[in-house]
């Protein structure tokens, strides 16, 4: 039992619903249809690790000669493969059911396409399975690895004073943000603070760490860290430029809040694997404050 409800808490069986609800949402709908027409040249053979609604793999199918679409759950594996007959080029997608962590297609292929991203990389297998892939892939088949869709991911934390009241009912529990919308219940005391680059191509440490200072930068009661996720999906190496897109934010209340001046640091140490529950990151994290001198 323990293991079964460790595997839906690590995001293995997010329920259709949301995956529909992904659908709908625009930002990461057109980032990962533009990403993909970018990176998928005509003919290639293409892999998609938890498929989901199969909705990125019908994108890579536009150009590709061969998808193979890698969903467990099998509620989304029927839907994947309902909802790709009912689209042009569904035909060149095959459904498989199978864990992602151990799947390996029976051909070298040209692009893996990897979305189980969780904001902090937490909750999801995004690091996990991309490190189990690489590493049977190489035995298998030898090198050069596929392109990687999100090619990388970009970590920061930053201090925040957050308004934990709604309807004057005092909640600081862990919130989630609209990185696209303004937060008007969040007042900003500190810069983002980058403490991860992950390049999925490139060997990677399953550990996401800060151990470091952060400078305040304005007057504030400090009661919240906010953890930011940038995938860059591709990078156009011909445009000079790369195409993003941002899971939702996470805001951690602390257990013991500051009051804060511009000027004043504070140290932060937080330690977590990638894919562990979202608990883990509150678990681990020391927050210090060092007030600035001033002279009289």
């Amino acid at each position: 039992m323990k293991k079964k409800l460790d595997s839906l808490e690590l995001g293995q069986f997010i329920p259709l619903h949301y995956h529909h609800n992904m659908l709908n949402d625009d930002a990461r709908m057109n980032s990962f249809k533009e990403a993909i027409d970018l990176v998928v040249k005509p003919g290639v053979k293409v892999l998609e690790l938890g498929g989901g609604t199969g909705v990125q793999s019908f994108f890579a199918a536009q150009k590709a000669n061969k998808v193979y679409c890698v969903e467990l759950n099998p509620e989304l594996v029927e839907t994947a493969r309902n909802l790709l007959a009912k689209n042009v080029n569904g035909d060149k997608v095959e459904v498989i059911q199978a864990d992602a962590m151990h799947y390996l297609p029976p051909e070298p292929i040209d692009v893996v396409i990897c979305e189980m991203l969780h904001t902090g990389l937490l909750r999801e297998k995004q690091m996990p399975v991309i490190d189990s892939f690489k590493q049977r892939y190489l035995k298998k088949f030898g090198g050069p690895l596929p392109v990687f869709v999100p090619e990388a991911s970009i970590q920061a934390i930053q201090p925040l004073q957050q308004n934990f009241h709604f309807e004057d009912f005092y909640a600081p529990a862990v919130l989630f943000q609209n990185p696209y919308s303004i937060q008007e219940r969040s007042k900003i005391l500190g810069d983002p603070e980058v403490f991860q680059l992950l390049s999925y191509e490139e060997p990677f440490n399953q550990t996401c760490a800060y151990d470091g200072e952060i400078l305040i930068t304005g007057n504030g009661h400090l009661n919240a860290l906010r953890l930011i996720t940038k995938n860059i999906l591709v990078i156009n190496m011909a445009a000079g430029s790369t195409i993003d897109w941002y899971t939702q934010y996470i805001v951690f209340p602390l257990t013991g809040p500051f009051q804060v001046c511009k000027g004043d640091q504070i140290s932060v140490r937080f330690s977590y694997q990638g894919g562990a529950p979202l608990r883990a990151l509150s678990d681990s994290l020391e927050v210090r404050h060092t007030p600035l001198t001033r002279l009289d």
